[in-house]
């Protein structure tokens, strides 16, 4: 399988039934327990299309740049409607950069891992998680692992 059918398959199985801000809240401090687990310096931010943050915190070891980040990558989420990651991988199986190409402003979206969609049945994407502070592919794979945790 390729990357953009794993991530697909991945991402249809991380939906959730209703998300408000207790289910936030039990999102965002499983990615902590975790990401302090391991020792990872990573900044946590999870938040509505309209901008409202649910949930933020940052571990040692975060720099300034991480919130920067965070806002790209969740800008990625919400005017996709996908992972960062599957949108990243789906534009580099097209082999286009869409950066590059002039379709995507880099100061306004991060084509690359991070941010992943909170899709409720019935709703759509009401917010996004997004990790930054490791490489793109472990800020995805946490924001993953975290969700699957938090829905099992």
């Amino acid at each position: 399988m390729d990357d953009v059918t794993v991530l697909a398959a991945q991402e249809s199985e991380l939906e959730w039934t209703r998300f408000g801000v207790e289910e936030a809240w039990a999102l965002g401090t499983a990615v902590r327990a975790l990401a302090v687990e391991r020792g990872s310096g990573v900044a946590i931010d999870i938040r509505r299309p309209t901008g409202m943050i649910l949930f933020r915190t940052a571990l040692a070891g975060v720099t300034v740049d991480q919130d920067d980040w965070i806002r790209r990558k969740s800008a990625v989420v919400f005017r996709f409607d996908t992972s960062s990651a599957l949108f990243a991988a789906r534009m580099a199986a097209a082999g286009f950069d869409p950066v590059q190409g002039g379709w995507l402003e880099a100061r306004e979206v991060a084509v690359t891992g991070g941010s992943v969609p909170i899709r409720v049945r019935g709703a759509g994407v009401v917010a996004a998680l997004t990790i930054s502070g490791l490489s793109s592919e472990d800020d995805h794979a946490l924001a993953v692992e975290a969700i699957r945790t938090v829905l099992r």
